[in-house]
This record gives C-alpha cells, structure tokens and sequence, in this order.
C-alpha cells in the first residue's frame, strides 16, 4: 500500500471506510447519496436526484465482491496512471470520468419506463483508468482472471468495451449499470495528453539524445519545477 501514489491510496481508503461505514448504517446511506433517477410522475415517492449524487456514488458499494472488484483495479492500473499524469491531474481525470459516468447513466435511465433504481459504485472511474491504461501502454500484456489468458492492454480494453456495449443494448447482466461503464470509458478529456506523456521507448531515447549531441545542447539534470 505504501507504494501507491498519495491519490490512489486514499481512494482506495476511502472507498474501503466507506463500505465499512454501509455496513454498520445499513441502507441508510443509499437514499440520499446513491445515484437516483430523475424524478418521474409514474413513481411518486421514489427517492429524489441531487446534484451531489453524481459523486458520491461513486463512493458507495453494492456488495463485498463488487467493491473487491473494482479496488482491485484501481489498485492495478490507478498508480500507474497518477505516476503517467501527475496527481492533480490524475483526480481530475477520475472524477471527471466518474461524473461522466452519472451523466451516461442518467440520460439512459431517463429514457426507460422502469421502477428508479439506485446506482452504485466506482466502476465509471475505473473504467475510465482502464482505457487511459490501454492508451497510454497499449502493448502492456493484462492477465484476466477468468479464464487466465494474457493479452495486450489495447485488446482487452476493446473487447471489455465491446462486451459492455453488448449488455447494455440487449439488456443483460441485470442490476449492472452498463452504460455508467461505458460513460466512464467515454470520458477521455486526458487522452491527447496521454498520448503526449506516453513511456519513451528506448529508440526515441537514443534518437533525442543524438539529436542534442549535433545540435550542441547539453541537458542538465536538476529537478524538475
């Protein structure tokens, strides 16, 4: 835990404390800070949306299993990401694809003549991190877990992709926010700078610095500001 990077870490944390906190309060905490619907005449009664909720959803956890789920996946692809972005711009990231996230899932939602459910968890964030993991190291090998097949990181964000996108139209996998995934994914307000700031292969490395043997300049190590 102490080598993550400071934002990963304490989202990590917070996610746990407040899982931890769900547990004692019970559904206590579903009501008010839970992803809801927009209000609809059809279902007078039913908990109301408020703006704060497309962030502090993000926070709250179905079940054991879901939030294991997706801190596993914070935990393997958010550090990298807050070395490759730097932490500021990293948190804006995620929160900018967890809100993303909201919006996608409430624009779905609107749509549907259905008894409003809650949304919860930060899947939106994490899939956001998948797809700047898959831009930013496209031919890292991922190793899925079921079934252990490694594949390159450009691969498994596609067809992670694909197969939300499937779901979500024909409707499977019920009481999976599908379309909240795929708004996370969506939410690539970053990706030209991660493209700008993706890992220096070992020929651009020779190539630069044979180019500032020829043009004289000599780089300085120092910090950086």
């Amino acid at each position: 835990m102490n080598r993550l990077p400071p934002v990963t870490r304490t989202l990590l944390l917070i996610n746990v404390a407040v899982f931890a906190l769900q547990l004692f309060s019970g559904d206590r905490l579903i009501g008010p800070f839970a992803l809801w619907p927009f209000a609809s005449p059809q279902f007078p009664g039913a908990p109301a949306f408020e703006v704060w909720q497309v962030v502090t959803y993000g926070f709250l956890h179905g079940s054991l299993t879901h939030l294991l789920f997706n801190m596993l996946a914070l935990y393997m692809f958010g550090g990298e990401i807050e070395r490759l972005l730097g932490a500021r711009h990293y948190l804006i990231y995620y929160m900018v694809c967890v809100i993303g996230a909201a919006v996608a899932q409430l624009v779905v939602l609107g749509g549907m003549n259905k008894p409003p459910v809650p949304t919860v968890g930060a899947s939106g964030g994490v899939f956001g991190l998948l797809l700047a993991f898959g831009m930013a190291f496209p031919q890292r090998r991922v190793m899925l877990l079921f079934p252990p097949i490694p594949m390159p990181a450009w691969l498994f964000v596609t067809l992670y992709g694909l197969l939300e996108l499937y779901l979500g139209v024909t409707g499977s996998g019920q009481g999976v926010a599908h379309f909240a995934h795929l708004g996370g994914m969506a939410e690539v307000g970053e990706r030209r700078r991660l493209r700008q700031t993706r890992p220096i292969t070992r020929h651009r490395r020779h190539r630069r610095a044979d180019l500032r043997r020829r043009s004289g300049i000599v780089q300085r190590r120092g910090p950086l500001g």
